[in-house]
């Protein structure tokens, strides 16, 4: 692969997906897209670069675009979010929601599905404390792929072990040899989108909750700073927003502020006024 075909791969990543890859990614590239190279049996990189240029193949162009998109997941990732979401967040919109009983979430890079159903299943578990609540989750991501794969709802015995509480598994799951399948109940509470975050999403209105964990640290400044602006509008102005671990919008937007005392959520910015206290429910 030459320097000209790394920097065209380059600019057509950037442009298609918002993901900055960084010179010394070139490895990333091969590894990545040989792969593809041998399942639409091109003789190697040189030639699927050749048809990309050509412009005639949006199939194949898509398709290296979701080979180059990180889709690491798994059930209640790094599970603190999950549990400030149930424990504290949770009762305060339930209560500010008393009125129209309904609270809208999105999960702004879905991929396979984990981290929908995992707030799903936490939404399941509090429907008791929360009679005749609507719960809509929406579970966005660029790759048709995965999001096919989550709208399945079916998971390895690896994939279920990675973070998902036994007792959860036996109550949503049913299992088929060495596979695990989500029960339709979970399963019809995510409504699943194809969604570009680079591109506008005004459409989809506002929401109560975002997650939009692990996805900035693929952008560069003005890509995050753009998308940061674009998800405070589409935030309820006493919602809040989970970011990754290594995600801020500091320097970003100033729409948007840390919460003082939980790390990876934001909340709307009140200049002169903190984030007012979320208490953690007895009991949890």
């Amino acid at each position: 692969m030459t320097e000209a075909d790394f920097d065209y791969l380059r600019a057509l990543l950037k442009g298609r997906s918002g993901l900055a890859l960084a010179p010394e990614k070139r490895y990333l590239v091969e590894s990545r897209l040989s792969p593809l190279c041998r399942k639409h049996a091109l003789k190697g990189l040189p030639e699927l670069i050749a048809r990309l240029r050509s412009g005639r193949d949006s199939a194949l162009e898509i398709a290296v675009v979701e080979a180059m998109t990180t889709n690491e997941t798994f059930f209640f990732r790094d599970r603190t979010p999950f549990d400030l979401f149930r424990d504290a967040l949770l009762p305060k919109l339930a209560a500010a929601r008393a009125g129209n009983k309904r609270l809208r979430i999105w999960c702004a890079a879905a991929s396979s599905g984990q981290e929908p159903y995992s707030i799903a299943m936490i939404l399941d578990e509090a429907r008791a404390r929360l009679p005749g609540f609507t719960f809509d989750i929406l579970a966005t991501d660029l790759s048709q792929e995965v999001l096919d794969r989550a709208k399945a709802g079916v998971y390895t015995q690896f994939e279920v072990q990675r973070g998902l509480p036994i007792q959860m598994l036996l109550k949503y799951f049913k299992q088929n040899g060495d596979q695990w399948t989500i029960s339709p109940q979970i399963r019809s509470m995510v409504q699943y989108r194809t969604l570009n975050l680079i591109k506008d999403f005004s459409p989809l209105g506002q929401f109560d909750v975002i997650f939009c964990r692990n996805v900035l640290i693929y952008f560069d400044q003005p890509t995050k700073a753009d998308v940061m602006r674009r998800l405070a509008s589409a935030l309820a102005p006493d919602g809040a927003l989970f970011l990754g671990a290594a995600e801020t919008v500091i320097g970003l937007t100033d729409a948007l502020a840390p919460h003082p005392e939980h790390r990876g959520l934001y909340v709307a910015s009140r200049p002169g006024t903190a984030a007012p206290p979320l208490r953690v429910a007895a009991g949890a």
